[in-house]
């Protein structure tokens, strides 16, 4: 039995220098990110320096360098730099997926392990692992419900960028109603911009007298929407959908507010969620390779406390 108990100590101790080792082993990861432009790439800075810490007490050997880009040809260039330092690791959400994707071509071919999160790429074939939200859901998750809910109406809608999720999302959306008594007026191009979807709704009211709702891809353009809405005094307009989850937006739902009464999740934390994985495939061990798609929750009054954090900076 002596010798049992010894031996058992003997490997227990085994075990834990081996995890010391593994915790403490040099791994060093590039964040590359859109600067803070608007609130949901706020909410992905946020969660992005969070996460970095967290991270990084957890595993005394690794480093996270996270660098913030004003636009696509500066972060292009801030991915060269970043190579330059000797990198294990790239977690990038890329400012435009076409215009990225031979920088991140030359990062892949350095033998680097690249995370792509929420933009994909043309190319897929260059990432190693892929984290976003879920496009087509986010597109069909309001389309059912503005379906289910109006039964008949003219709708205007207002996209986000030229990219791959947009066309996801727009397709979600036209799948969802196709068929149905829903009409939609008009697309335009809001560059996920509160300013931008402000100056096309003002366009919208002026040209359609009668509108039933508003599907936006994104809670910030839905704020400049519901201002444009507000100014004109138009009452004809029954709800404004957006999503994304903004604090403000489902507090609006929570509180029952009749022009929001849902929004769908697409979180800005899904950059951690990316962290999260790359930094596994290093200390963990696991095989981390593929994609990893959230959920795209309807948040309603009855769920939205889950979904509200006042503390967040979107």
């Amino acid at each position: 039995m002596r010798k049992l108990l010894i031996g058992l100590a003997g490997a227990a101790l085994a075990s834990t220098m081996t995890f010391a080792y593994a915790q403490d082993k040099e791994v060093n990861i590039a964040v590359s990110i859109p600067a803070a432009d608007h609130g949901w790439t706020g909410g992905v800075v946020y969660h992005a320096e969070r996460a970095a810490k967290l991270l990084e007490t957890a595993h005394p050997g690794l480093k996270i360098t996270i660098k913030t880009s004003p636009d696509g040809a500066s972060q292009a260039n801030a991915l060269e730099d970043l190579t330059t330092q000797g990198i294990d690791a790239l977690v990038t959400l890329p400012h435009n997926s076409d215009e990225l994707t031979d920088p991140l071509r030359q990062v892949k071919e350095k033998g680097v392990f690249v995370t792509v999160v929420d933009r994909a790429l043309s190319d897929p074939t260059i990432q190693d692992l892929y984290v976003a939200g879920n496009n087509p859901e986010l597109g069909r998750v309001a389309g059912e419900y503005l379906k289910n809910t109006l039964k008949t109406g003219d709708v205007v809608v207002i996209r986000g960028l030229p990219i791959v999720i947009d066309e996801e999302r727009q397709k979600g959306f036209d799948d969802a109603i196709a068929g149905s008594g829903i009409k939609v007026l008009d697309k335009q191009f809001g560059n996920w911009s509160r300013d931008d979807a402000f100056k096309i709704m003002q366009d919208y009211l002026t040209k359609f007298p009668k509108i039933d709702a508003v599907w936006c891809q994104d809670d910030d353009m839905a704020v400049g929407v519901l201002e444009a809405i507000s100014q004109a005094k138009r009452t004809d307009i029954k709800m404004v959908i957006g999503g994304a989850g903004m604090k403000d937006m489902i507090k609006r739902v929570a509180d029952g507010d009749a022009m929001t009464p849902i929004n769908v999740l697409y979180p800005p934390s899904m950059i951690a969620t990316a962290m999260e994985l790359t930094v596994a495939n290093f200390y963990d061990q696991v095989p981390v390779r593929g994609k990893y798609i959230l959920d795209a929750t309807l948040v309603t009054k009855e769920n939205a406390k889950e979904f509200y954090f006042p503390d967040s900076p979107f």
